[in-house]
């Protein structure tokens, strides 16, 4: 009779999910393996079985929590009106934070480091964004760098969202914030033959 599996995909899940909130409350550099199998309550072998090396695991938070934002933010219904649409994003944005705490604060918590300046590939979560304030450029609705739109849309959301989150703001309060402070920052970038 062979030995029971013990690094199985129950003990996998376990460490991501160990290593989820770690990285959400916790510097990376302060997490060591010893921390993760012992708050997973497993041994350290099984992050070398299952993952190869801490920074792999580390390299599969981070992929989950992209792939997750990114298949929330792709799967927003697109519409003749972009401004419409760019609205939904910023709605699917919010949501997928409410929904996953843990991850959102691994991308952008700012316990860990975040460069919004890197290449955009088909997977990034910017994506739709980009994509829906072009359509917006194209449509003489929006002017400007694509770029400097998409991150000043970030930067509000993201001050939004990390506030209401941390419980700076209440639901309510951050409800009625949230369509004004995004019209507010479209309307900044609204082309002058359309500002009303």
């Amino acid at each position: 009779m062979g030995r029971p599996r013990t690094n199985d995909d129950a003990v996998k899940e376990r460490l991501v999910r160990t290593a989820t909130e770690m990285l959400a409350t916790q510097p990376e550099e302060s997490i060591t393996v010893r921390a993760l199998a012992a708050a997973a309550g497993t041994a350290t072998a099984a992050v070398y079985t299952l993952f190869g090396s801490r920074e792999a695991l580390i390299g599969e938070v981070r992929g989950r929590a992209v792939a997750g934002l990114s298949q929330t933010l792709s799967a927003t219904p697109a519409s003749p009106d972009p401004l419409a649409d760019i609205h939904a994003l910023a709605v699917a944005y919010r949501q997928w934070a409410r929904g996953h705490r843990h991850l959102y604060a691994v991308l952008f918590g700012g316990v860990q480091t975040f460069d919004p300046s890197g290449p955009v590939g088909s997977g990034d979560p910017v994506r739709p964004l980009l994509d829906t304030i072009g359509r917006a450029r194209s449509a003489s609705l929006l002017t400007g760098d694509p770029t400097l739109i998409a991150l000043s849309l970030w930067v509000t959301l993201h001050g939004l969202v990390t506030l209401e989150l941390a419980g700076a703001l209440d639901t309510d309060t951050a409800e009625r914030t949230f369509d004004p402070a995004l019209h507010a920052t479209l309307r900044g970038w609204t082309s002058s033959t359309n500002a009303g």
